[in-house]
């Protein structure tokens, strides 16, 4: 433990799923944490359980830039500076494109893929004046494969794969390092809902295709977020860093 010693990070949709995971996986590991969320009981519950010498919670929807300059001050002010963002907010929406009204479609890639642009504008500022930092975006093994009924999250998954790399470039020359993270079937309630929605059928599938043959637990997502987002990965960046059980090791995806 003591990974993170002396950073500050800031995780979006920190209030349940992989992103509480990540949240509590910080503060274990010694950084001091902001994350939002727009499930304001649940997340205020979260950061009382943590202490708010560790962690504060703000009402964050990643869609507004008046929440992320909210968010990137609060930080700065509670804690004295900033050194890492996490991106992991994101919806699911299951539906076949000829089904799927455009509004959900544009609304999940206003969430997933607009929310995490406006994430590294708005840090990029507060990233820079402490010497630099580490951007963590979290996309998903639909930033490398398609599958049916996931168009908008596959598009906004692959947006996020290619930000990240535009990202990289533009702003290693101020010591900010930008990484992809993309998780395989995690055990989220997002997940269990999207598996509910193609059927049992494709759920055992889908766990047949994967060589260690079991979802992941969500702090297991979070050990590999937490070293990018330190020192021991130093030298990586505009990278993708796949964890999926091995799923896209093979054709069976």
């Amino acid at each position: 433990m003591g990974r993170l010693d002396g950073k500050v990070a800031l995780i979006t949709g920190g209030a349940r799923g992989m992103g509480k995971s990540h949240v509590r996986h910080f503060v274990a590991e010694g950084a001091r944490v902001v994350f939002g969320d727009v499930l304001d009981d649940r997340g205020e519950y979260v950061a009382a359980k943590l202490g708010a010498q560790s962690c504060r919670y703000t009402h964050h929807d990643v869609t507004r830039e008046d929440d992320w300059a909210a968010a990137v001050a609060l930080a700065v002010e509670t804690f004295g500076r900033l050194d890492v963002l996490v991106n992991n907010a994101g919806i699911l929406t299951f539906a076949r494109i000829a089904d799927m009204p455009l509004a959900d479609f544009r609304r999940v890639l206003e969430v997933n893929a607009v929310g995490c642009w406006l994430g590294m504008k708005a840090v990029t500022g507060a990233l820079t004046r402490a010497g630099g930092g580490s951007i963590v975006n979290i996309s998903s093994i639909e930033g490398f494969a398609g599958a049916e009924g996931l168009s908008a999250y596959a598009a906004s998954k692959f947006a996020i794969r290619g930000m990240t790399k535009v990202a990289a470039r533009e702003l290693a020359r101020f010591g900010i390092r930008v990484n992809s993270v993309h998780p395989g079937g995690v055990l989220t309630r997002m997940v269990a809902e999207s598996a509910d929605a193609r059927g049992p059928a494709e759920a055992e599938a889908f766990i047949k295709a994967m060589p260690l043959g079991r979802f992941a637990e969500p702090v297991e997502i979070s050990r590999l977020v937490a070293y990018l987002a330190c020192d021991e990965s130093s030298y990586s960046t505009g990278s993708e860093f796949v964890a999926d059980g091995g799923l896209l090791s093979g054709p069976g995806y």
